[in-house]
């Protein structure tokens, strides 16, 4: 989902007119404040929802970059393998320097462990960036279902103020709560269909 697909339509500029208008009472009043509200937060909720998908992205490229950067390091580890295993069957020629064929290969088997540790830690670089990814998108669609709240809410209070139907005008409140509600637990980064169990297991660097 595109940050554009928050964009917070004003269904409240009815609202207005109608008071502007001379049409102005008490429970016009109330649904003109509210749908005003409601759209300011409506806003909020969709700039932050944008904001926390190019941190997705961001978080996902610098995974990328990582990998690649493991990528790399396990191709030198192959190549100090092969020099290994080459130092290795050159000492079983006859004739051949052997002690000096097998401080090489103990010199490649001390490059392969170091290098190892290097592709490992990128590996771990790499994984981590792509759980904070999944975290920021995850973020992400709880800020655009509760955007989404809100402008159903705004809808309701203008489907109010033309039928002047006080237990809609409820039903109103109620979904916009939900939509603040929402958006509360979008900002504390709370899960509320996870709790009470694990949102995901982790995952782990394939071992090479």
């Amino acid at each position: 989902m595109s940050s554009e697909g928050f964009h917070v339509h004003g269904p409240h500029d009815h609202a207005v007119e109608h008071v502007a208008g001379g049409h102005a009472d008490g429970f016009s009043n109330r649904i003109a404040v509210m749908t005003a509200i409601l759209a300011t937060v409506g806003a909020l909720f969709g700039y932050l929802g944008g904001a926390t998908q190019n941190d997705a992205a961001l978080f996902k490229n610098n995974a990328a970059i990582d990998k690649t950067e493991a990528a790399n390091k396990w191709n030198y580890y192959q190549a100090k393998s092969s020099r290994q295993n080459l130092a290795e069957l050159a000492m079983t020629i006859p004739g051949v320097d052997r002690k000096h064929y097998q401080e090489e290969a103990l010199r490649y088997e001390a490059q392969k462990k170091t290098i190892n540790e290097e592709a490992t830690a990128w590996e771990a670089k790499s994984q981590a960036w792509n759980d904070k990814s999944e975290a920021a998108m995850h973020n992400h669609h709880q800020w655009a279902i509760a955007t989404t709240a809100e402008q159903i809410a705004i809808s309701l209070a203008a489907i109010t103020l033309l039928t002047r139907r006080k237990w809609l005008l409820g039903v109103t409140y109620a979904v916009a709560l939900v939509g603040f509600a929402l958006g509360a637990f979008a900002w504390f980064h709370v899960d509320p269909l996870a709790m009470g169990g694990q949102h995901g297991a982790p995952t782990h660097a394939a071992a090479h």
